[in-house]
């Protein structure tokens, strides 16, 4: 399994990214279990809220797993992302999902993040985005965060690729997160304000998701109608791609 699941009598589901190994970055068979969790919460009216974790103390996540074999069409307009799916929303999934980071969380960690409510770090947390460090293009990843962040702060992370990451203060000071807990304790702070939440009536929980999202469904849904060409047009070759990623250096400035 790499994907733990925790249906908690107080009608909160505590799910937990479980490859702590790989930096719980997602393979094939994660993406799928996620999309398949999301359906499932849809149709339980047990589930109220959920949080969403990564297991040990390095990661949260960070994105795609490497070795995961991806065939795309080839068509240029055209892109197989199979991160599309993993996130709440892409599943029609309106029930509050709280994102509870410790240590790294970059990359396609943001499609995931960028899907929940809110974002409660630890100490510890880190975020960057390496895409173009390593030849590629941060579109979804871009958009994401440029709806949760000051846009120069997003621009920054998404340009500035591996050599700078963002600390979980800083974070917290610009509103990306929303609490700031100790080292190892993100996931308890998630877990009591959810399940505040999850002993509302749920529809009006539901109803109020669903109005705050509205606040950016345009510019959501135009930023990734525009991510596939703009990927294509604008990656490396493979090749290209693992050669940057096989000679990097492990420099990087926290802010």
């Amino acid at each position: 399994m790499t994907v733990r699941t925790e249906r908690r009598p107080d009608g909160v589901a505590l799910v937990t990214l479980d490859r702590p190994e790989r930096h719980n970055a997602i393979d094939l068979a994660t993406a799928a279990r996620l999309k398949e969790l999301w359906a499932e919460f849809r149709r339980d009216d047990a589930v109220r809220a959920v949080v969403l974790t990564g297991a040990g103390d390095r990661a949260f996540c960070t994105g795609i797993d490497r070795s995961a074999d991806v065939p795309q069409p080839g068509s240029p307009y055209s892109l197989d992302d199979p991160l599309r799916t993993v996130g709440p929303k892409a599943a029609d999934l309106w029930k509050p999902v709280i994102a509870a980071v410790g240590g790294m969380a970059c990359g396609g960690a943001f499609y995931l993040l960028g899907e929940t409510e809110f974002i409660v770090a630890a100490e510890n947390a880190t975020f960057f985005d390496p895409h173009t460090s390593y030849g590629m293009v941060s579109a979804y990843e871009a958009a994401y965060m440029a709806q949760r962040m000051p846009f120069g702060e997003a621009a920054r992370m998404a340009l500035m690729g591996t050599a700078e990451r963002l600390s979980g203060r800083r974070a917290y000071e610009i509103g990306l997160v929303s609490e700031l807990t100790p080292p190892g304790e993100a996931t308890a702070a998630a877990l009591r304000a959810a399940a505040v939440i999850a002993s509302y009536p749920t529809e009006p929980v539901q109803g109020t998701v669903r109005a705050l999202w509205s606040t950016r469904e345009q510019s959501r849904s135009h930023a990734q109608a525009l991510a596939p060409h703009l990927i294509t047009l604008g990656n490396l070759a493979r090749s290209e791609q693992a050669e940057l990623f096989t000679t990097r250096t492990r420099n990087y400035r926290i802010r």
